[in-house]
């Protein structure tokens, strides 16, 4: 076949303008005003023999050197989601914090307690590896929404005892953190089918592979409140006061039990907002989430970054 001029020229501009694409999109996701690294997909720990991975996030500005660290826990009912729903981590990494966020076990395949043994295993693998990461092992929080919120809670409150460190990975190393934030998360299971309406409900069932009738103790085994102790970290609760997937006083009565037990807790209400934060009604949400967001960083900054004259908190 013969090539004429104008075909050749027609090629030739067809390449100018790909190349010119491919520069464009090279340019958009280069983020030289990104304020954190990613290293992707580290194996973590493993799961009924199944690598676990998670994703660290690392600031090109640390607010201190070693640093403190917070585990991010994705949402999804327990039953979806993945280390890509990332977003409180890298609310976090902006703010010179090392984050993390991880693919954790789903109650499609494996109930309770699978989850929360890989959240459990991922503290300690982070506690392990510090010296790698920067991470400063004393100062290590956990924050999440929704089920993740949940997790986060129970990462906080059950201690070794509670059987529920699985058997994943540095088991020798400790899981304890030293601050938790919790969006919306369940803290009790145990106070009836009636409170976890639409599918929410499904979703409970689901992860216990039955009904609190069928499976008391299983409920109870999975609910925050009943580990709250003397020697939990401090706690943010917030929640939306209409949320009729995780009813508000999930939270409420969570905060109560923090302080019968004289520990610090904050909980921020958050009106004409339901579950995710979801405007209810004409009534602007309040606090927005972008000031819900401010006062989860000044949380973690209050109780991960104490002064250094003061010495580590216990």
């Amino acid at each position: 076949m013969a090539f004429t001029r104008e075909v050749v020229l027609g090629a030739k501009m067809r390449i100018a303008f790909v190349g010119l694409v491919l520069m464009a999109l090279q340019l958009a996701t280069r983020t030289p005003e990104e304020k954190f690294t990613v290293i992707s997909d580290i194996r973590y720990c493993t799961g009924a023999g199944q690598s676990l991975l998670m994703d660290v996030f690392i600031p090109k500005s640390r607010n201190r050197m070693p640093t403190p660290a917070v585990l991010w826990i994705h949402g999804g009912g327990w039953e979806r989601g993945d280390k890509n729903g990332n977003s409180g981590a890298q609310l976090l990494a902006k703010e010179g914090f090392v984050t993390a966020s991880l693919f954790y076990r789903l109650s499609g395949e494996w109930p309770f307690p699978a989850n929360i043994e890989d959240c459990k295993c991922a503290i300690r693998f982070l506690r392990a590896n510090a010296a790698k990461f920067g991470i400063d092992p004393e100062r290590i929080g956990v924050a999440g929404a929704s089920a993740g919120g949940h997790l986060a809670e129970l990462v906080a409150t059950a201690d070794k005892s509670a059987g529920l460190e699985g058997d994943g990975g540095w088991e020798s190393v400790s899981s304890r953190v030293q601050a938790a934030a919790a969006y919306y998360g369940v803290s009790d299971f145990t106070v009836g089918e009636m409170q976890f309406q639409h599918h929410t409900g499904q979703v409970v069932v689901k992860l216990f592979q039955g009904t609190e009738k069928e499976k008391p103790e299983l409920y109870k085994r999975a609910s925050p409140i009943y580990y709250v102790s003397k020697d939990d970290p401090p706690l943010l609760l917030v929640h939306g006061e209409e949320d009729d997937l995780v009813p508000f006083d999930q939270s409420v009565r969570m905060a109560e039990a923090y302080r019968r037990a004289e520990l610090p807790v904050e909980i921020i209400a958050v009106k004409h907002a339901g579950h995710d934060f979801a405007q209810v009604g004409d009534a602007p949400v309040s606090p927005t989430v972008e000031v819900i967001h401010q006062n989860t960083v000044i949380f973690f900054k209050r109780y991960l970054l104490p002064s250094l004259a003061s010495g580590p908190e216990r």
